[in-house]
């Protein structure tokens, strides 16, 4: 029988029809596919259905082969975020009733009640949406296998997602277990585009059974709208430039039916979300602030509202990028750089999330040249030049945490695990040598020996298993693969939770200081444990600066912004950014240059200050504090010199009080590719940043314990924990592969190696070009404000860039 003239696909056209929808190809074809014996991948624009290709193809397939399915848990589904799940299921429950199954569906998080986990235990739904940790949780129960003997399917939700992180990891180690339970288990991912489809592939279904990748046809529109300023500012300096369109942005949501304030950094949206109250405050009850650091249930609270309509409008972070269907909203605006391609596309998609709605998204800047980065977000996006996801490879302290977790549920065999292991992507190069070396560190703790709580897994008839309850519990309460900075819980004295803060940032306020959390601005009243109690209050708060809440521009937007920087003085342009921005551009040009593409641009600008260098790569605030602690030690090189350092997205500064010896002769010499990685050796403390990595390596493999019942580690405990086995580790144990895997992270995420080389090769081949400016320019004043900003308050910092801008139009006049 035809797979269009079978019962379920019948019930499904049928159903389908009723609701007046008619399926895309990609859906017809995964649905086709499915039913004959395929696992594979699906990619498709946001709000095309992706999550019905999958789903529905399941359904058919029960509708066909009843007799194929058991009772219990049919179809997994795994997704990196609880509000995902939650909507999924939704969607689901709705779609199963109206077709007439009787299917269960559940989710399973850290949010899912206790007496809900408890019946899970015992009898699953045929439905299950679950996050990689959950799962993890599962396998460490015991006699888990029967929950999943009759699992026809596991789901893969976003997987661009997780590809390239360590809780991708963990979700290809369950899946190998799940396949030993049941070779014939078939797997799908559910994707958008990224840059490297063939390879998320490989690293998703690695195992040599029938498997294809689908793609849509269908393309999203998208309509990016910048919000521009009233007048240029030649001198630019970034974030107060945001603030000052406030006004625009409340009229962009007042005239929208629901709107996503999209900001960078949860410290960005609590002083959005204030801006916004403040310009008009009848948004009172009308708009909400979500970021992971507010209490649960409000959150819950605000996601239900956003679905129903009723809010106006949420300032959100990261936590709301993802998938996530709130039909209300047909407005997205992003404050400041999204800082890559395919997460501008994510964001926009959160708007006209229906087939054939154009998303519509407003870009406001945060500084002027933010309005370049607009200009090369539409070529990126016509070039459909959409970033890769690089996966990880012998992640051994995830192997670690995993193989405790199944000696904690049924046990395991070495020789059949190994096999299992070898078979996933990221540790298909695992070698016997390295595998006996992660048995002997679980049950003996490899050369820590000597210390017991190293000794987790015993060996008994050649089944590895954890018998220490003790050990069970804690390990239950530490599965996963995310090591956040330790985070306080804040309560009000009088009782009520708000959220979550960074300890290290409660650390700086003395008692009676004021901060702002969750759109409230509260008074610390006492500290107690890892709890900040706290009372209402009014007026100004600070506002935390969550650590690592900058991120990195990606290498797809450098190259087009380089390549707009480049044209920016076109007269043809049509491109109203780089209209509006000639001014500023003009001025660039006239105080100093504009590189082309195939040039690279070095300023000198001398000021009572000091002597400045500053050197424009465009490659990103990380690539940049590392270029720029090489290139300070190779001039050091040529002369004993002491600098300062600033950077930002485009450019870094060596500020010094003596000449800087950099001119034509040299300056090759010092930009020089040759080398590369001994001098950069020389010029950062790799053994530190090594150090410092270790401490999350050592949370994940259990070297280090973070949570404990009704507690966790402060952040000094666990970095003083962790730097002490590592120092143990440095000097008796230099082959610990754990220790290795600190370096290796090093390299190749924190220093990002490829791309360092991939930098100074480009520079290589440049033309350099250096110029002696008489004051500082477009594109160096924003790193000179930058490097401000680590010692003066706000408004200390606002009357210091007055001050140098009219010192660099006094210079102007003396032309």
């Amino acid at each position: 029988m035809k797979f269009n003239e079978s019962t379920g696909y019948q019930i499904i056209t049928d159903w389908l029809s009723k609701n007046k929808r008619t399926p895309f190809d990609f859906q017809l074809k995964t649905w086709e596919k499915y039913g004959s014996g395929y696992s594979g991948m699906v990619v498709a624009p946001t709000g095309f259905g992706k999550t019905f290709s999958v789903f529905i193809a399941v359904v058919i397939d029960y509708l066909n082969e009843p007799e194929n399915y058991g009772n219990g848990l049919k179809l997994l589904w795994i997704t990196p975020l609880r509000a995902l799940a939650k909507d999924l299921a939704k969607a689901m429950n709705q779609a199963i009733e109206e077709i007439g199954l009787d299917w269960v569906v559940e989710v399973r998080s850290g949010d899912t009640p206790i007496e809900i986990r408890a019946r899970q235990k015992k009898i699953m739904p045929d439905i299950l949406l679950i996050t990689p940790e959950s799962l993890h949780l599962f396998l460490a129960q015991k006699q888990h296998k029967n929950l999943f003997k009759n699992l026809n399917c596991v789901a893969i939700d976003e997987w661009h997602e997780l590809v390239d992180s360590k809780r991708g990891v963990m979700t290809e180690l369950a899946i190998s277990r799940l396949r030993a339970y049941k070779p014939e288990l078939k797997i799908w991912g559910i994707t958008a585009t990224i840059g490297n489809l063939d390879e998320a592939l490989d690293v998703l279904i690695p195992y040599p059974i029938k498997k294809i990748k689908i793609i849509a046809k269908e393309k999203k529109k998208i309509k990016i709208l910048s919000v521009l300023p009233d007048e240029i500012e030649v001198l630019p300096w970034a974030g107060h430039l945001g603030a000052k369109l406030v006004e625009q942005v409340a009229s962009i949501i007042l005239k929208s039916q629901t709107t996503l304030v999209f900001t960078n950094t949860r410290s960005q949206s609590e002083i959005w979300y204030q801006l916004l109250l403040n310009q008009y405050p009848d948004f009172a009850g009308q708009i909400a602030i979500h970021h992971s650091s507010i209490d649960k249930d409000l959150r819950i609270w605000i996601e239900d509202n956003l679905n129903s309509g009723y809010l106006k409008a949420v300032v959100c972070t990261s936590s709301l990028d993802l998938g996530v269907d709130f039909k209300p909203v047909d407005t997205v605006i992003q404050i400041g750089s999204s800082k890559g391609v395919a997460r501008f596309l994510q964001r926009a998609g959160r708007s006209g999330h229906s087939p054939f709605e154009t998303s519509t998204i407003y870009f406001v800047p945060t500084h002027s040249l933010e309005l370049i980065e607009v200009s090369a977000l539409k070529a990126a996006l016509k070039a459909n030049a959409i970033e890769s996801r690089e996966p990880l490879f012998l992640t051994y302290d995830v192997l670690v945490q995993y193989l405790i977790t199944l000696a904690l549920g049924e046990g395991f065999k070495a020789n059949t695990t190994y096999e299992e292991i070898k078979s996933t992507y990221t540790f298909k190069e695992i070698t016997r040598e390295d595998w006996d070396w992660i048995l002997h560190f679980i049950t003996n703790g490899g050369n820590l020996s000597q210390y017991k709580e190293f000794h987790k897994v015993v060996i008994e008839d050649g089944l590895y298993k954890v018998t220490s309850r003790r050990i069970g519990m804690l390990h239950r309460l530490n599965v996963g693969a995310i090591v956040s900075d330790v985070m306080m819980k804040v309560k009000f004295l009088s009782g009520g939770y708000i959220g979550m803060i960074e300890e290290y940032f409660i650390s700086k306020l003395n008692i009676g200081d004021r901060f702002v959390l969750a759109g409230r601005v509260l008074e610390l009243a006492m500290v107690k444990d890892l709890t900040a109690f706290v009372r209402a209050s009014k007026g100004k708060g600070l506002v935390a600066a969550y650590l690592g809440g900058r991120l990195p521009l990606s290498s797809n937007l450098s190259h087009y912004l380089r390549e707009k920087l480049a044209d920016s003085l076109n007269a043809k342009s049509s491109e109203k950014e780089l209209v509006f921005l000639h001014p500023l551009l003009q001025r660039q040009s006239e105080h100093s240059y504009i590189p082309q593409t195939d040039e690279f641009l070095v300023e000198l600008i001398d000021t009572r200050e000091g002597h400045h260098l500053f050197m424009y790569p465009f490659e990103g605030r990380l690539i940049h504090e590392v270029m720029s602690a090489l290139i300070a030690y190779r001039i050091s090189k040529i002369r004993s010199i002491t600098f300062t350092m600033a950077m930002n997205d485009y450019g870094f500064e060596l500020l010094s009080d003596q000449p800087i010896p950099i001119n034509e002769d040299n300056v090759h010499q010092i930009l020089s590719k040759e080398n590369l990685i001994d001098d950069i050796l020389h010029s950062i403390n790799a053994t530190e940043m090594a150090k410092r990595k270790f401490r999350d390596i050592a949370v994940i493999s259990g070297m280090v314990v973070q949570t404990y019942p009704g507690q966790r580690k402060t952040f000094k405990s666990l970095q003083s924990s962790s730097g002490l086995i590592f120092q143990v580790l440095e000097d008796y144990d230099p082959n610990n592969l754990l220790l290795k895997q600190a370096y290796t992270e090093v390299f190749n995420q924190q220093l990002q190696e490829s791309r360092l080389r991939a930098a100074f090769n480009r520079i290589s081949a440049s033309k350099i070009v250096i110029k002696h400016a008489k004051s500082f320019t477009p594109l160096s004043f924003p790193i000179k404000v930058d490097s401000l900003r680590q010692s003066l308050s706000s408004e200390d910092l606002e009357t210091k860039v007055m001050k140098l801008q009219n010192e660099a139009f006094k210079s102007d006049n003396k032309r």
